[in-house]
């Protein structure tokens, strides 16, 4: 797997580094076909006994073919050629091949060669030469060529199929594309077939690959960078080898093992090679991610690291990517995803803007059924001894409720743990005074009558402590609370909150009677009609980012009247007394 970085890529000279590559990059003769240059041809090193008509049959399938050699290359006897002299072949000649989409995300289009008007592509169509991909905001794409290389296309990119060829009739595959805007990455499958090319395009640097996983990245400087985690890439600068035909032999290689990365300054040096920053630290990360507004996670930043890259998957290759970003620290954040299994891959960038190696680990989205709102006690609050209650909001369509309570935030050993509540509230009874956490989850009914589960709310501190002996049955009712509610709820630093309220039977908040835009994680009502409401939250994200808004949660509004015995006054039809 390889992390997916932003690059723009262009010319190449693939089988020089093939060739360079099977004498562990010793200066030999050239004995075999070189890289084309930007005319889209191959220039073949003569040996001895080669014929134009043999050189057609072997690159084009048809030996017919070789007075367009001839003419070409202005070859008097085309019997016999100068061994080590060139000979140049249209890549054009030779057999087609097309690529196939695998996967796609978002918005992502098609223009082949000859069309005026690009067209949605979806998985399984069929891709011909010189067709251009044009990949949209918050989009992914995934090609695979006819060798089996997969080419990841990143969201806002545009890349172009330049060559899909074949050498003759069933030999090695010549891919070459050229990238105009955005991110690619590619992982090349080995092969024993020594002449097969992949070439990627940048109009800074020129790279050639052969069994590698690699990617390439174009700053805003317009400074490109490379790096590799298996295998081996070649890298030349487009000054030396765009020059004329040929020049591709004569210029500069850079050659990066496993593990190393280099840049390509914008005057077009290519730099040293250096060691890749290590993966970063995921041991801390949760298997399990329950916050149903946003994918939030939190690493630690490494030691010389600039920025991380992070995408997430659906598949361990990474060729089903449904997120991807770039951020300035540890604190990675995209709109949430369903519930499922995940994979996550991130990499450090060093101060040379290099991506380093890719820390992956998998993990699970559960949010479902999404956890009730905290009522009461509010977050710190101390509730008395003896007959304080848990308080929490009820969730439609939810059939139990889980509340724990324990002396620690981790839960190691709770001390109450009620796990099918028909209601979300829990008395505490003769809890001793003292420091405690609480938190709450639903539960759903699965057809075998076994619950299923979603994701505790983050817990919540409160404290138990005696009642003072002065506290009157007046005060007590004072302090009922009955005709207020107060929710409360986690979030994190920066977050603003968006809260709707409608009536209990208006589901779909067709009619919303209140739309207010919170600073904080806290909302009290104090002047509502005795009743049932439901109510529910969006997340406005410090990021930019806005959730969905969060399935609704049940509140109920008390008169504040209660009897002598602290039960709530009602008329002999049970419509609630409120006050005059």
């Amino acid at each position: 797997m390889i992390t997916p970085l932003p690059f723009r890529m262009h010319s190449i000279a693939a089988a020089l580094f093939f060739l360079a590559a099977s004498t562990a990059f010793s200066a030999q003769p050239v004995t075999g076909p070189v890289a084309p240059q930007q005319g889209d041809e191959i220039a073949h090193a003569v040996k001895e006994g080669d014929t134009l008509e043999g050189l057609a049959r072997s690159y084009l399938a048809n030996p017919r073919q070789w007075p367009l050699l001839q003419a070409r290359n202005k070859v008097a006897d085309p019997r016999r050629l100068q061994p080590g002299s060139l000979i140049f072949i249209p890549v054009r000649l030779q057999p087609s091949e097309s690529a196939t989409v695998q996967f796609v995300q978002g918005e992502a289009t098609a223009q082949a060669r000859g069309s005026s008007t690009p067209a949605p592509i979806a998985t399984g169509s069929k891709l011909e030469e010189g067709t251009e991909l044009k990949v949209g905001p918050e989009s992914f794409v995934a090609v695979q060529l006819a060798d089996g290389t997969v080419v990841r296309v990143q969201a806002q990119s545009e890349l172009q199929l330049r060559q899909l060829r074949r050498r003759g009739r069933a030999g090695s595959v010549q891919s070459v594309l050229e990238m105009h805007k955005g991110g690619v990455e590619s992982t090349v499958p080995p092969s024993a077939e020594p002449l097969r090319r992949m070439e990627i395009r940048t109009p800074l640097a020129v790279t050639s690959v052969r069994g590698t996983q690699f990617s390439v990245a174009l700053a805003d400087s317009g400074q490109t960078t490379a790096s590799v985690e298996h295998g081996s890439v070649a890298v030349q600068s487009r000054r030396d080898t765009d020059s004329e035909p040929g020049a591709a032999l004569k210029a500069p290689t850079a050659l990066l093992a496993p593990g190393q990365g280099l840049a390509v300054a914008t005057d077009g040096t290519v730099g040293a090679a250096r060691a890749l920053l290590p993966a970063p630290d995921t041991s801390g990360m949760p298997t399990t991610l329950g916050d149903a507004g946003l994918l939030a996670i939190d690493l630690p930043m490494a030691a010389g690291a600039t920025r991380y890259l992070a995408q997430v998957a659906q598949d361990p290759a990474f060729t089903q990517v449904l997120r991807h970003g770039s951020f300035p620290d540890g604190r990675l954040r995209w709109k949430a995803l369903d519930d499922g299994r995940y994979y996550l891959a991130v990499r450090a960038l060093d101060d040379a803007g290099i991506a380093g190696l890719p820390a992956v680990q998998a993990f699970t989205v559960k949010t479902r059924p999404v956890a009730p709102l905290y009522q009461h006690p509010a977050p710190g609050a101390v509730v008395p001894s003896g007959a304080a209650e848990l308080r929490c909001t009820e969730v439609p369509g939810v059939r139990w409720y889980r509340v724990q309570v324990a002396a620690d935030a981790q839960f190691t050993q709770p001390l109450r743990d009620e796990q099918r509540l028909t209601e979300c509230r829990l008395p505490l009874g003769a809890l001793p005074a003292g420091s405690y956490f609480w938190r709450i989850a639903s539960l759903l009914a699965l057809p075998d009558g076994q619950a299923d589960q979603g994701p505790f709310a983050p817990p919540q501190p409160f404290t138990v402590a005696d009642r003072p002996t002065a506290l009157s049955l007046q005060a007590l009712q004072a302090e009922d609370g009955d005709p207020t509610v107060r929710l409360h709820w986690p979030a994190q630093a920066g977050q603003r909150f968006r809260l709707q309220r409608t009536e209990a039977t208006d589901l779909d908040f067709a009619k919303v009677a209140e739309d207010t835009v919170l600073d904080a994680p806290t909302w009290t009502a104090s002047n509502l009609a005795a009743g049932e409401y439901l109510v529910r939250i969006q997340v406005l994200d410090a990021s930019g980012l806005e959730s969905d808004f969060s399935p609704p949660r049940k509140i109920r509004v008390g008169t504040g009247i209660r009897t002598g015995a602290g039960l709530p006054v009602s008329t002999s039809s049970g419509t609630p007394v409120g006050r005059p």
